[in-house]
């Protein structure tokens, strides 16, 4: 009997290359957020939206100084790229995964804010699946530090959700 050859391919992701991902989508994040304080007239809905814009700049700074903090092996390239093909591909990853270009429907804030929980919880189970990609030797306990964060922010879109209703 013939084997077939395993025609697929791995590739496992190291903590720096998430991180870079989380670095990538925190930008989005800040942009989704300065998008919609732009559309909203309410002085105290536009200074929320730039607050939250701003801890997604203050997130972007956290995972980039955690991944500095890495060590080489946690930072070792799982694959052979000589044209640093991978890191474009993360980036196109990250922009259309979570918080991608899209029609804000700024009619509410009740709108604006659901459609932030829906990316923050798209944004965490995004993380979970890439922890999952990412070995122990190469960093995946750093990520439950990514996902806490997110989940920070779930909980504060949330609260001022049901305060809008």
């Amino acid at each position: 009997m013939e084997r077939k050859a395993n025609t697929t391919m791995s590739y496992d992701f190291s903590a720096d290359d998430v991180f870079e991902m989380a670095e990538q989508i925190e930008k989005n994040g800040a942009a989704f957020y300065r998008k919609a304080a732009d559309e909203v007239s309410d002085p105290d809905e536009k200074q929320f939206l730039a607050d939250l814009a701003a801890m997604e700049d203050d997130h972007e700074k956290t995972f980039a100084s955690m991944r500095k903090k890495l060590t080489e092996t946690e930072k070792t390239k799982t694959v052979f790229d000589p044209q640093n093909e991978a890191a474009a591909y993360l980036k196109a990853l990250a922009d259309t995964r979570i918080f991608f270009e899209k029609e804000i429907d700024t009619t509410s804030m009740q709108s604006i804010l659901k459609a932030a929980i829906l990316a923050e919880k798209d944004s965490i189970v995004f993380y979970l699946g890439m922890k999952d990609l990412v070995p122990d030797a190469l960093g995946q306990s750093h990520l439950d530090s990514i996902i806490k964060e997110e989940m920070s922010h779930i909980k504060l879109l949330s609260h001022r959700l049901v305060g809008t209703k």
